[in-house]
């Protein structure tokens, strides 16, 4: 029956060769074979891994990866799957898989669908790679890089290119868009039984021109699990390098605190300078920061960490209140990229909230929003 032969089709696709003897081949189309082909080169190391020889082992055509190459395996699995599970496999290729081969140039690399979840999984295993490689994951890095910046630039452009005026404005767009004063000006009108506020008036802003520069210091913890947040990171703070008015200092930490500000304009080369894993000691990375700041009024020190702290929790929570008693504006940011889902230490940032950093989980265009409210 039709519903039997597709279940049939679809199992006999999840075990590859080994289903031979139960479900062969030969009732799959060109196109199936094409797919189980591609599937095995990859997924047969799987089985590899637990000592099971490859090769054919049974009925139908053998499965074998020395067959296909690593580029072509690459080119059949981008015409055969949907984009999202392509991606998903390349990912896997490299970072599960070690299917380098991927790498070895840069014809090649430029092959692979540069995707922030294959950047991230380089950027977590390429202290592992060998340096032969470096260019094809140089290459994969800054075609990523480049799409998120093109997404990402115009929101930090909007948000920070003006000061806001609280004053109300009769240009009525979005970027001046005042949602506090909106909802200040609408809560006689809540609405109980839909727990809503019914909104009649829409309070706008206008913009003005910095008249003095502000300081951001972008504090990046590059312990292993923070690769993503290190990438968006790096690009956010070369996003600010070229805002006016503005100026940028970056920092990377484990247990030691590396100065990266020579090179914020450039997040490809921060990130092929990163060196991801060690502990964390997010004091010392704050004390260090505390060192840059020349006008406390004007500064804004934006820590992204999972605030898993290695180091001193007396001078951590010391370092924030004398850094805000100061003036300093802090903001903590449990997760800086396009998921913003964050996996932190939720007691230490109660902590850090309780001595004036400001904490949550951003996407980097929130992440824009943040600072154009806190720097007005």
């Amino acid at each position: 029956m039709t519903g039997d032969t597709e279940a049939a089709r679809r199992w006999r696709l999840i075990l590859g060769r080994y289903a031979n003897d139960t479900l062969p081949a030969g009732r799959f189309t060109t196109e199936d074979a094409a797919i189980e082909r591609t599937l095995g080169y990859l997924y047969d190391r799987e089985y590899t891994a637990r000592g099971h020889r490859q090769g054919d082992q049974g009925k139908g055509g053998s499965l074998d990866p020395s067959a296909l190459t690593a580029l072509n395996w690459l080119g059949g699995a981008r015409a055969l799957f949907p984009r999202s599970t392509f991606e998903r496999m390349q990912v896997q290729a490299i970072e599960r898989y070690q299917l380098t081969e991927l790498l070895v140039d840069q014809q090649t690399a430029a092959s692979l669908q540069p995707t922030p979840e294959l950047a991230t999984a380089l950027l977590s295993i390429r202290g592992r790679l060998d340096a032969s490689l470096e260019d094809g994951v140089r290459t994969v890095i800054a075609a990523t890089v480049a799409d998120i910046v093109q997404r990402v630039k115009p929101r930090f452009v909007q948000a920070l290119r003006g000061q806001r005026n609280r004053t109300r404005s009769p240009q009525r767009s979005s970027q001046n868009f005042d949602w506090r004063g909106t909802i200040r000006a609408n809560l006689a009108n809540y609405d109980h039984d839909s727990a809503r506020i019914i909104v009649d008036t829409v309070r706008f802003t206008s913009r003005v021109r910095r008249s003095l520069p502000w300081e951001v210091i972008v504090c990046v913890d590059q312990s292993g699990s923070m690769a993503s947040s290190v990438m968006y990171s790096a690009i956010c703070a070369s996003i600010l390098t070229a805002l006016p008015s503005v100026t940028v200092k970056l920092v990377l930490f484990d247990t030691n605190v590396t100065d990266l500000t020579d090179l914020a304009s450039d997040p490809v080369a921060v990130l092929m300078t990163a060196q991801l894993g060690g502990g964390t000691d997010i004091a010392n990375a704050l004390a260090f920061c505390e060192s840059l700041v020349t006008t406390p009024s004007r500064t804004v020190i934006a820590l992204i960490s999972d605030f898993e702290e290695g180091g001193s929790v007396t001078h951590l929570l010391a370092g924030v209140s004398r850094l805000k008693s100061s003036g300093v504006t802090l903001l903590g940011l449990a997760a800086l990229n396009e998921d913003a889902e964050p996996s932190y230490d939720k007691s230490m940032a109660e902590r850090l909230t309780g001595r004036g950093m400001e904490v949550a989980a951003l996407t980097p265009e929130h992440f824009a929003e943040w600072l154009g409210d806190v720097m007005s």
